[in-house]
C-alpha cells in the first residue's frame, strides 16, 4: 500500500443558482498517508458530501488536483471523456465509498452483496462470511437488505467495503441515520477495522465526538475557508 494514500491540492467547487455562481468551497487541500484518518466537518450545506464526491470522481473540481496512491488521477483541466473509466476502476479497487444510506443491491442477499464487491475488486469472495461475522452479522448472511435493520444494513455496507481491501475509505455520514447506540457500535467497528487493515479514512460528519476519533480534522464551515471565492 503506497505511503501517501490520498492527496488533494487547491480544490474549489461552485454551482450555478439563478444564473449566478455560488461557491461551495475554495482552495481545499489535504494529505493522508496509509492508516491516517481525516474528519470533514461543517454544517449541512458546507460541502462535505461535495468534497467526497470530488475525491471519488463522482464530480469534477473547478480548480485543483487529486492524487490516489501517489498517482495524479483528477484535475480541473483534464478531459471529461478520459476520467470516468479511470475513476470507475479506482472505485472498484482502491476507493471504498460508504454512503449514509447503505448502498446495497436489494435483489442480492447480504453475503451476495459482499461477494460481488470483493469480486469486482479482484479480491477473494470466499471471505464474505468472515467479514459479515466480524461485523456482527453472523446468521444473517442469506437475508436480503429489506429483511434486516438499518444498523445491520450499514454493517453490511462496511463489510462490502472492507472486503475490497481498499487503500482509502470515503464515508459520508455513515452513522447519521442510526440511533446513538447503533451509531456508536458501527463507528467502533469502522475504526477498529480501519486500524487493522491500515487503510486511510476520510469521514464526513457533523458529530464532534465521531470527528474527535480522527487524527486530522478539516472544517469546511470555517469563515476563512471561502474568503477567496469570487
Amino acid at each position: 500500500m503506497p505511503d501517501v494514500a490520498l492527496q488533494a491540492s487547491g480544490l474549489s467547487k461552485q454551482f450555478i443558482s439563478g444564473g449566478e455562481p455560488v461557491p461551495v468551497f475554495c482552495g481545499v487541500s489535504l494529505l493522508l498517508k496509509a492508516g491516517e484518518s481525516l474528519a470533514l466537518m461543517g454544517r449541512s450545506g458546507s460541502g462535505k458530501s461535495t468534497l467526497l464526491n470530488l475525491l471519488c470522481g463522482l464530480e469534477r473540481p473547478d480548480e485543483g488536483e487529486i492524487w490516489v496512491g501517489g498517482h495524479r488521477v483528477g484535475a480541473a483541466g483534464d478531459s471529461p471523456k478520459e476520467q470516468p473509466g479511470q475513476w470507475a476502476g479506482l472505485r472498484r479497487q482502491s476507493l471504498g465509498v460508504v454512503f449514509q444510506d447503505a448502498n446495497l443491491m436489494p435483489a442480492l442477499t447480504l453475503l451476495q452483496n459482499v461477494r460481488l464487491r470483493a469480486s469486482l475488486a479482484g479480491q477473494p469472495d470466499g471471505q464474505g462470511p468472515e467479514w459479515l461475522n466480524r461485523l456482527g452479522l453472523a446468521g444473517l448472511e442469506h437475508r436480503y437488505p429489506d429483511q434486516v435493520s438499518g444498523g445491520q444494513r450499514q454493517r453490511a455496507a462496511l463489510a462490502m467495503v472492507f472486503a475490497m481491501q481498499p487503500e482509502v475509505i470515503l464515508a459520508d455520514e455513515p452513522t447519521g441515520s442510526l440511533d446513538r447506540h447503533t451509531a456508536d457500535e458501527v463507528a467502533d467497528q469502522l475504526f477498529r477495522l480501519r486500524q487493522e487493515t491500515g487503510c486511510a479514512l476520510v469521514l464526513a460528519t457533523h458529530d464532534p465526538e465521531l470527528a474527535a476519533r480522527c487524527g486530522q480534522r478539516l472544517d469546511l464551515a470555517h469563515p476563512g475557508r471561502q474568503s477567496d471565492c469570487q
